[in-house]
């Protein structure tokens, strides 16, 4: 994988009530977004990777990767709060074929950026696939800020995945590295003004459930179509914000899965499916102001 591309759902993981991995519901959510994605984000935020064991982690990426055979590039996120299990899991994520992983810098604690260097330089020790930091400091605790983000470059990191939903930030990230260094946006709230300035991958946790709207957004840029990209992108962020209104948008997802027929599993706990009624509510809303049918 020379450079992510394209639209990359941070895939959510269902599971059965019980806690364990589903995986007739994992086939039935890719079977659903797979022809309009591009690649896939594995056990990520969304895929509620950090509340997972290191088994089970392990497990979700083989049946991904399994199921997939191929068709699309798998980043498989492997952060931690140690070195040593982030390390494990990149060297599995290898050896059953992902293209790539991403890591958030070891969290809970505050380390130092000469720890955090280390943390990475024993990722790419460990593997031949590129690794991609994972900048988001709403769930680390703390960010990897421009100026890390050049030593990082400096040492073999391929680029990142950044959460910071900030403009400003990705690019300063491009100014403290090279054009071969690939800066991904964690949202499809900034696709249309990551594109323009460079950005050519979106992991977009709106794909989990509503992949065509926002595939369309994606194809319109591509196609150099900006007023309908402009029109579309003002449209996902509205949409946004009403699904934040009803809790996490990782619990959402689920939700909105089960009534457009999919049987999507559930969330781990302590996430929970909100309530039905509002649910079917707000994908009345969604269809009569995209006027598109969802279920």
């Amino acid at each position: 994988m020379k450079k992510a591309y394209g639209i990359i759902p941070p895939l959510i993981t269902p599971f059965e009530r019980d806690g364990l991995l589903s995986a007739d519901s994992l086939v039935n959510i890719l079977d659903f977004i797979e022809k309009y994605i591009h690649g896939i984000f594995v056990c990520g935020t969304y895929g509620q990777g950090p509340m997972m064991s290191l088994d089970l982690r392990k497990k979700v990426a083989e049946k991904v990767i399994e199921h997939v055979n191929g068709k699309l590039n798998i980043i498989i996120h492997v952060g931690s709060a140690d070195t040593l299990t982030s390390v494990e899991l990149a060297r599995h994520a290898e050896d059953i074929g992902a293209n790539a992983v991403a890591s958030v810098p070891p969290y809970y604690y505050a380390h130092s950026e000469d720890a955090i260097i280390s943390h990475y330089s024993r990722l790419l020790e460990s593997v031949s696939i590129p690794v991609y930091v994972y900048n988001n400091p709403a769930r680390v605790g703390y960010p990897i800020r421009p100026s890390l983000i050049s030593k990082l470059y400096s040492i073999g990191v391929k680029g990142v995945k950044d959460s910071s939903f900030d403009l400003i930030n990705f690019i300063s990230y491009k100014l403290n590295t090279g054009e071969d260094f690939d800066v991904v946006i964690g949202t499809e709230g900034l696709i249309l003004p990551g594109y323009v300035l460079g950005a050519r991958a979106f992991i977009a946790g709106m794909s989990n459930y509503l992949p065509e709207v926002v595939h369309e957004l994606f194809k319109s840029c591509e196609e150099g179509k900006l007023e309908k990209a402009r029109e579309l992108q003002f449209k996902v962020n509205r949409i946004r914000e009403r699904v934040h209104m009803l809790g996490s948008p990782i619990a959402v997802s689920y939700a909105v899965l089960h009534e457009r027929g999919v049987d999507a599993g559930y969330p781990r706990p302590p996430f929970s499916l909100p309530e039905r009624k509002r649910v079917r509510e707000l994908l009345s809303w969604i269809e009569s102001y995209l006027k598109i049918k969802l279920f």
